[in-house]
Formats: structure tokens, C-alpha cells, sequence
């Protein structure tokens, strides 16, 4: 039978100092939380403390969401370990190679808005035999739904 570790609750952080260290809102934390996406421990008195793990989480959460990954995402990629894990550098390389190809992906469709939509954006479509979108007959909808043009491999 394993022996039940024993908590040392003076060395967990409040909710506060969690929000004050991370930077976020504490109803984010909250949020976070009841996503699964980090987890805290009760006290007798039912007050939420925080192993400070919980700090390297939030800012893999905070720095995914800035590049567009979303928290179902997020949630996914971190799910293959228990939460509030304290990740090796190993793991959080697996974790980096996991996003690489969607944000691969991303970076292009960025990229080709960029350089096709810049000289465009509000001109009006007065140059409508150069226009990337241009979709005369509508041909391009045999082929799906939304922005073809832009989505092309």
C-alpha cells in the first residue's frame, strides 16, 4: 500500500500570489482550472493553494494562446500528462514538436495574407484581373467552402 505524501501548504501559493506572479486575473485562473488545464490543492478550509508548477503552465498557456492555439488545443497537447506535472525539458520539447507543423501551417497563411492582401486591402477591387481573390463564375466553389484562394497548399 503507498504511503500518502504529506502536503506542505506553507510552501503552495494563494490564488492571489498566483495571479500576482503570473500576471493574469485571478477568475482566469479559476477558468483555467475548471478547463483542466492546471489544478490546485484544497486546504481543511476548502481555499485553493497552488504548487508553484502552476506558474510554467500559465505561461505555456499564455504564450500558446498569443500564437493562436486554442485552450481545447492547449488542454490536448498538456492532457498526455498529469496535470500540474512538473515537465522535464524533454517533455516540454515533445510538447514544442507537437505544435511545430500547426503553427508551420499558420506562419504560411499569415505570410501569403501578408504579401497578397497588402496592396489590396480597401482598394475597392478596382483591379480585378489581379486580385488574389477573383473568382470569376465562381469555379473555385466546385472545389469547397471559404477562401480558396488563400487556403492552396
Amino acid at each position: 500500500m503507498q504511503k500518502e505524501k504529506k502536503i506542505d501548504f506553507s510552501r503552495l501559493m494563494t490564488v492571489g500570489e498566483v495571479a500576482k506572479r503570473s500576471g493574469i486575473a485571478v477568475s482566469t485562473i479559476h477558468f483555467y482550472e475548471s478547463k483542466g488545464l492546471i489544478k490546485s490543492i484544497r486546504t481543511n478550509g476548502n481555499q485553493r493553494r497552488f504548487d508553484s508548477v502552476v506558474l510554467r503552465y500559465i505561461s505555456i498557456i499564455k504564450v500558446a494562446q498569443k500564437v493562436g492555439i486554442s485552450l481545447e488545443e492547449i488542454k490536448e497537447a498538456l492532457g498526455i500528462y498529469p496535470v500540474g506535472t512538473k515537465l522535464t525539458v524533454e517533455q516540454w520539447r515533445e510538447l514544442s514538436i507537437r505544435w511545430r507543423e500547426d503553427l508551420d501551417q499558420r506562419i504560411q497563411k499569415l505570410t501569403r495574407l501578408r504579401d497578397e492582401m497588402d496592396w489590396c486591402i480597401g482598394c475597392g477591387c478596382l483591379s480585378l484581373k489581379e486580385c488574389p481573390l477573383r473568382n470569376p463564375e465562381d469555379i473555385l466553389g466546385d472545389d469547397g467552402v471559404g477562401p480558396r484562394i488563400l487556403e492552396r497548399p
